[in-house]
């Protein structure tokens, strides 16, 4: 029996008081889908999700994932709805958005936006 993944939100931040999740939409990680809330940042729904590693680099397979949270480094960027590189913590879901991990380091650095 596959165990239901927990949820890591923070529902009830103790200053943030008030601030309510946009609608429950769908998005597509690898082929999974997961729930995200509209206006959330892509990385945001990932990690509530308990997805933490968004790639890889190419010389040592280290993962990599959210770092800076504020789009300066390219430890979050995945290929989103067909389009390389885009900066995850920034960018926020969209209903039915089509996430995927890309290729190496090398091709990040070379086509970072």
């Amino acid at each position: 029996m596959e165990e239901k993944k927990q949820d890591l939100r923070v529902n009830n931040h103790p200053i943030l008081k008030g601030k309510s999740a946009g609608d429950k939409i769908t998005i597509t990680v690898e082929g999974e889908e997961i729930e995200a809330y509209e206006g959330e940042p892509i990385a945001a729904a990932l990690l509530a999700a308990d997805i933490t590693v968004f790639r890889r680099t190419k010389k040592r397979q280290d993962p990599r994932g959210p770092f800076c949270g504020i789009g300066l480094c390219t430890d979050c960027v995945m290929k989103v709805n067909g389009e390389p590189n885009v900066r995850t913590c920034i960018t926020p879901v969209e209903d039915g958005m089509v996430v995927e991990k890309q290729g190496d380091d090398r091709e990040v650095r070379k086509n970072a936006k």
